[in-house]
């Protein structure tokens, strides 16, 4: 049986994982690296222990905040079906007459492999996992941890995100809640749970090692919790819960040379998780916005240029005619320094912030212009 991890390159639920730069990144659940990597792959050693007498209030255990949130976190099994390798000869009609051979291709085998997931809603049963876990699967199957197996519905997945929403029925189900994820700050002390290597549930901690990660070419959106919490295949999918026993996180990949462990996790931040799982509910897809800009990252040279202090927000280079921000009153050479209020980083960080909003979304945005600081309000169009 195959589990989940991505390494980074990400490896994803069992057995996925891709070299980058001579590091491997997989997701967790993947052979490579997503949270989930194929059993039997070698694995590092947890890089960062929790020190005694972290917790708060001097008492040296988390035991009594895992005992309320443990019940949340569920192992997933996946049964898959996985091609025969072939000769490409074979696809050829004329050689498979010329040699007598039978007109039936080779029958793909069944695959088993093994990932994690939250319960985020007790009472609809719904449960959120990583999309690289479950994408291809046939039958899915959940295991609580009182070690009751249900079988799970696909309600929706996104591959942009790498978060699938399934759905379970059963009684006397426990809900992880959901954090503030953009509250998180490097240091923060985290958790990560989830099923390595097919073992069953495992928690392991860490601290927050970097926020905002991107550059990964693992998602299409990327602003990555980075966690140094012993992270391997098969808990892609898991939890990156703080010690007030929130979901800040769903741990999906991490970079290891092995396909284990070397401290060096990623977790998509629930903040991104709870748009795409309300979006996942409602419609079984993500309907993403947009608003007809082109942008880049403000670079030292450019503020420079344009006068700006620092160099953080997003330059807008072209609009396209008759767009929302067309219409709504966006110009060329603006820069976006903050989304509703809350500030932006990068062009990385303004494309996500947008494009998980809603179609129809009204958007207020705030814009270095000519000097000076002006808002405008756009809605998000498909």
């Amino acid at each position: 049986m195959k589990t989940a991890v991505r390494p980074v390159v990400f490896a994803a639920a069992v057995g996925v994982a891709a070299l980058t730069g001579g590091a491997l990144v997989a997701p967790a659940d993947s052979a490579l690296g997503r949270l989930g990597s194929a059993v039997g792959l070698g694995a590092s050693p947890a890089a960062a222990a929790l020190p005694l007498g972290a917790v708060a209030g001097g008492g040296g255990t988390i035991a009594p905040m895992l005992e309320q949130v443990t019940p949340a976190v569920v192992n997933i099994s996946v049964l898959s079906q996985a091609p025969q390798a072939e000769n490409p000869l074979l696809r050829d009609p004329f050689f498979r007459r010329f040699f007598n051979l039978p007109d039936q291709m080779p029958q793909s085998r069944p695959q088993v492999s093994a990932g994690s997931g939250v319960i985020v809603d007790a009472r609809n049963g719904y449960v959120v996992t990583n999309n690289h876990v479950v994408e291809n699967a046939q039958e899915i199957a959940v295991t609580l941890k009182d070690r009751r197996r249900l079988r799970a519905k696909l309600i929706g997945r996104d591959a942009a995100t790498d978060i699938a929403l399934l759905q379970i029925k059963a009684e006397g189900l426990t809900a992880l809640p959901l954090g503030d994820s953009d509250r998180s700050q490097v240091g923060d002390f985290v958790v990560a749970i989830g099923n390595p290597f097919g073992l069953g549930q495992t928690v392991t901690s860490g601290i927050v090692s970097a926020l905002g990660r991107s550059g990964l070419k693992i998602e299409g959106y990327e602003d990555f919790i980075q966690t140094d919490a012993s992270i391997n295949p098969g808990n892609s999918g898991g939890a990156l819960v703080n010690f007030q026993g929130e979901l800040i996180g769903i741990n999906t990949a991490i970079i290891g040379p092995a396909g284990g462990s070397v401290g060096i996790g990623f977790a998509v931040p629930v903040s991104i998780v709870r748009s795409v799982m309300e979006q996942l509910r409602e419609y079984g897809e993500v309907r993403r916005g947009r608003l007809g800009v082109a942008i880049q990252d403000l670079t030292p040279d450019l503020a420079e240029s344009m006068s700006l202090k620092g160099d953080e927000g997003a330059l807008i280079a072209k609009i396209e005619r008759g767009s929302p921000a067309d219409s709504g009153g966006l110009r060329s050479g603006d820069v976006v320094v903050a989304v509703d209020g809350r500030p932006i980083r990068s062009a990385t960080d303004f494309r996500n912030r947008i494009g998980l909003l809603r179609v129809g979304t009204p958007v207020q945005l705030t814009v270095m212009r000519e000097g000076g600081q002006k808002s405008v309000t756009v809605r998000t169009a498909r």
